[in-house]
């Protein structure tokens, strides 16, 4: 393997199986054959420019208010920033190395943080992430000297590099079938995006476009994607079309109830006998005099005063010749059932389905419930398994610096990583009230339970029974309380006491 130019040779021989179908790649890659020259047959047109398209969508929709709150309740849930400890910490327990190595991974992993600046920006990074569906970060080493590892870690725009998977076939001479030789992997990169040429190529020979190798990159997928225009989707992919209903809905809630609220007027205005030319200008200038002109701005949400628009709050001016009832004002009645928001409610809660919020948060709530697990509801439910899901492919992060800073110093080969990085865990910080809230109540409960059981200790349910499927005590923990009484025992009180036996007085 070769990283940054730099040969690490493997400690075992490549594997000589043969297979006619790439691996699975999940990240939107675009899919080349070998062959010819980068310049000729690189096709960017469909997948650059949509992937741009759809993070500048991705971007519009996280700026409505309820999908900013919807992603400020993922992102918070994911990553607690807490003064006091790091938002994720490295776990070797599993991990069959001896401690001097886990040692220094756990070092080389605070340094990566380091370079992050993780303790300040993880909410910046997880958020950014979450709503482009992607993330990129360009590994900085010092090539003179390789050994002090990666120097810093710097983001790139998603808008400006595309992943590209240059497969290499060879056909067998006895069945015909084409096989996978090898696949090579790189980035195209482009400071003003991805720019095409007028034969519709991406060439890294040009002054804007360059190649990039993929050992220089860290980049983090969302996981999901269109397997059919191999593009990288975001988790808000699926928001997009239910935001754009709730904004229209909104924008022509407010306009129907602008509209419809106040009563407007119609004024009959006696012309008499004046000609039809003057008639109309004498019918201009008594609306001119007296009319106000208000414009609703769907984009600030703003009501102006602008004679140039013509808008449906105005009175109704109609002229009236000679022998009627002269000059009438007649008031139009405002519309009827102006506070229904029914369908706005209903839009809302399809955004929040398609963003894996809980439905319950929209509603305003005066604090919070640690309550019992049986007072968690199905959503809340579902939704920490979400928050699990984007916590483990967040993660992958970490396992690409983290493997490029080992075998870059030395510390591992490719070939131990391989064997350990299913062992790594990262263990995510949590909010410690939250967390202390809960343990609290639950063990409440459990001696609200016990304590309606007491009396029947000895009889129906025996001691070891009460602290393993009532207290749910684990094996250390009841040896643990075992040494601690034998130390100091404690009287129980008379209601704990067992009852005894029918032959005693």
């Amino acid at each position: 393997m070769e990283i940054f130019g730099y040969k690490v040779e493997k400690s075992k021989a490549a594997p000589t199986e043969k297979s006619f179908v790439p691996p699975t790649d999940d990240g939107g890659s675009d899919v080349i054959k070998a062959g010819g020259y980068f310049g000729t047959y690189l096709d960017l047109e469909g997948t650059a420019n949509t992937e741009a398209e759809l993070i500048k969508k991705y971007r519009d929709i996280a700026f409505m208010a309820d999908v900013d709150s919807a992603i400020d309740d993922i992102v918070n849930d994911s990553i607690s920033n807490l003064d006091d400890e790091r938002p994720v910490e490295i776990n070797l327990d599993n991990v069959k190395l001896s401690d001097p190595i886990k040692k220094k991974i756990q070092q080389e992993f605070e340094t990566i943080l380091d370079l992050l600046e993780f303790n300040l920006r993880a909410q910046d990074y997880y958020r950014r992430w979450y709503i482009d569906g992607r993330i990129y970060f360009h590994k900085v080493i010092d090539t003179a000297k390789p050994k002090n590892g990666i120097t810093d870690i710097r983001f790139i725009d998603p808008r400006k590099i595309k992943k590209v998977r240059e497969i290499f076939k060879e056909k067998d001479e006895k069945s015909g079938v084409e096989f996978i030789k090898k696949i090579e992997e790189y980035f195209v990169y482009n400071e003003r995006g991805i720019v095409l040429d007028k034969a519709h190529t991406a060439s890294p020979g040009s002054a804007a476009t360059m190649k990039v190798t993929r050992d220089a990159i860290c980049y983090v997928p969302s996981g999901l994607s269109d397997q059919d225009k191999n593009i990288a989707l975001s988790y808000l992919h699926k928001a997009i079309r239910p935001a754009n209903q709730l904004r229209m809905m909104e924008n022509a809630a407010v306009i129907y109830r602008i509209s419809r609220a106040p009563e407007r007027r119609v004024f009959y205005v006696d012309v008499g006998n004046l000609p039809k030319l003057k008639a109309e200008q004498y019918l201009k200038g008594i609306m001119d005099q007296y009319r106000n002109k208000l414009v609703y701005d769907g984009n600030t949400g703003e009501i102006r005063d602008d004679k140039k628009f013509m808008s449906m709050l105005e009175d109704f001016w109609l002229p009236r010749r000679e022998g009627g009832r002269g000059t009438q004002i007649e008031t139009l009645p405002g519309g009827q059932s102006l506070g229904e928001i029914g369908d706005i409610d209903y839009f809302q809660k399809k955004l929040f389905q398609a963003l894996n919020v809980p439905i319950s948060r929209m509603q305003q709530q005066s604090g919070l419930n640690f309550g019992r697990a049986a007072e968690i509801n199905r959503d809340e439910w579902k939704f920490t398994k979400f928050i699990a899901k984007l916590r483990r492919r967040f993660s992958l992060l970490f396992d690409d610096l983290l493997k490029t800073q080992l075998i870059i110093k030395g510390v591992i080969t490719e070939a131990d990583w391989n064997l350990i990085r299913n062992n790594i865990e990262y263990k995510y910080a949590t909010d410690a009230y939250y967390t202390e809230s809960k343990e609290q109540q639950i063990i409440q409960s459990r001696v609200e339970i016990l304590n309606g059981v007491a009396n029947y200790i000895g009889t129906l349910y025996s001691k070891a029974y009460i602290q393993k499927h009532i207290l749910k005590l684990t094996d250390d923990d009841i040896a643990q309380i075992e040494l601690d009484n034998s130390a100091d025992p404690v009287q129980l009180e008379p209601a704990m006491q067992p009852p005894p036996d029918e032959g005693q007085q």
